[in-house]
């Protein structure tokens, strides 16, 4: 089976070498290159990755303009943002240039190889905490139910709206398996019929509207 190709672009040498020698330890994925941010655009063209983690914070080149290079080329790479903040506000602006993750550093070693393995099949990657941050960002400020929002959810099944909901949340597929007691491939399944019927790009925009709708529960407050 051919390896996934990984180029890790960062601006600091320890850092990629970290990455590197997480990724290269998957005996299915295989890291061709790592560079700085100035560089990267030329080292896709030469190595053509399947698989591009790039830092969202470099001094020479930031990465939303590199990202926005990679996506302008004939055949681009998926591309998932990197960052050791979940609060940064590059966040939403990444996600419409077309990132297809968003992962923190901090991710464990099973989980950043598992996120590869996602992207170069063609799916996005989120870390739950950051799913959270860019679902309040779009929602910010709203006051009830979306009307356009919940129309869209009109066409979904009762089991597709719970696990609208739990998306909503900003869970991974194993947490809402977790929570409706079923298979983590059943809400796989779930999840591509909702996307499909909610037009959505990835999980990210039906998350959003999940909570345009008005299908998320507000957090409980404390007891005094």
């Amino acid at each position: 089976m051919t390896p996934i190709r990984v180029l890790i672009v960062d601006d600091e040498i320890l850092v990629r070498s970290g990455l590197g020698l997480i990724v290269g330890s998957a005996p299915d994925l295989e890291v061709v290159g790592d560079c700085s941010g100035g560089q990267a655009e030329d080292r896709v063209v030469a190595l053509r990755p399947h698989v591009v983690l790039l830092d969202i914070r470099m001094p020479d080149l930031d990465g939303i303009s590199v990202l926005r290079r990679l996506r302008a080329l004939p055949s681009p790479p998926a591309v998932a943002m990197l960052t050791t903040f979940d609060t940064d506000e590059y966040i939403g602006t990444a996600l419409r240039s077309g990132a297809a993750g968003f992962l923190l550093k901090d991710t464990a070693p099973e989980q950043l190889v598992h996120a590869v393995r996602v992207l170069a099949a063609g799916g996005s990657v989120l870390s739950p905490t950051v799913t959270r941050t860019v679902i309040s960002g779009y929602v910010e400020g709203g006051s009830g139910p979306d009307a356009e929002a919940t129309a869209l959810t009109r066409g979904l099944t009762g089991r597709e709206l719970d696990v609208l909901a739990l998306l909503g949340e900003g869970l991974s597929n194993a947490e809402i398996a977790d929570r409706l007691f079923l298979g983590t491939g059943t809400v796989k399944d779930h999840i591509s019929a909702i996307l499909g019927k909610l037009g959505a790009a990835n999980r990210v925009q039906a998350a959003v509207v999940a909570n345009r709708a008005g299908l998320v529960r507000a957090p409980e407050q404390p007891r005094e």
